[in-house]
């Protein structure tokens, strides 16, 4: 159970659902219940693809590219960090003017629920846990994003935007300092390798 956690609560944090219906809503503005929740298959699809892809590829193109586990902690550690900056700065996605028939696929399937915070949290993850905890854990939070995507006018009615966008900004909070953890243990691996 430790274990699953372990996989599932990074990944809950990076996509912060509650956080981005706000901008899933504003996107799909004016689409009828039938037509949104086409787009949202659609965007459950794109992002179980490429999280399924990029768990069983990402270590062979590190090994083939030459980088090591400390680098990418680092680099992406510095990437999470900085999303969650921007996230705690900006103001909302500006509404799309014009309907894409592929909204599900980009922006919304990737990088929105797909994004590089849940990425980094997969392959960091799959040495030492596992692909097939991983991959559960990451399944499991896409069935989350479904569900709050699927009822999405309902949600925002009762827990009100004002409450979705505060705690969209919590998460960015808990994400950045997830960042600063993985740069801390990417440095922390690099200066033992140079010592060994």
């Amino acid at each position: 159970m430790d274990n699953f956690l372990t996989a599932f609560l990074p990944m809950f944090i990076a996509i912060d659902v509650v956080g981005i219906l706000p901008t899933f809503l504003n996107m799909t503005d004016g689409t009828a219940v039938e037509e949104r929740r086409k787009i949202v298959l659609q965007a459950i699809l794109t992002a179980f693809c490429v999280g399924v892809l990029f768990v069983f590829t990402g270590q062979y193109l590190f090994n083939f590219l030459g980088i090591t586990m400390a680098d990418f902690k680092v680099a992406g550690g510095i990437l999470l960090f900085l999303f969650s900056v921007k996230d705690l700065t900006s103001g909302e996605m500006e509404r799309r003017q014009i309907k894409d028939p592929h909204l599900g696929i980009v922006p919304i399937g990737m990088p929105l629920i797909a994004g590089p915070g849940v990425l980094t949290s997969m392959l960091l993850l799959s040495p030492s846990l596992g692909e097939g905890m991983v991959l559960s854990a990451f399944i499991i939070n896409i069935l989350i994003v479904l569900a709050v995507f699927w009822y999405s006018n309902f949600i925002i009615k009762v827990i009100g935007e004002a409450a979705a966008k505060a705690t969209g900004k919590l998460f960015a909070i808990f994400l950045g300092a997830i960042g600063v953890m993985m740069i801390r243990s990417g440095i922390f691996e690099y200066f033992n390798l140079v010592v060994q």
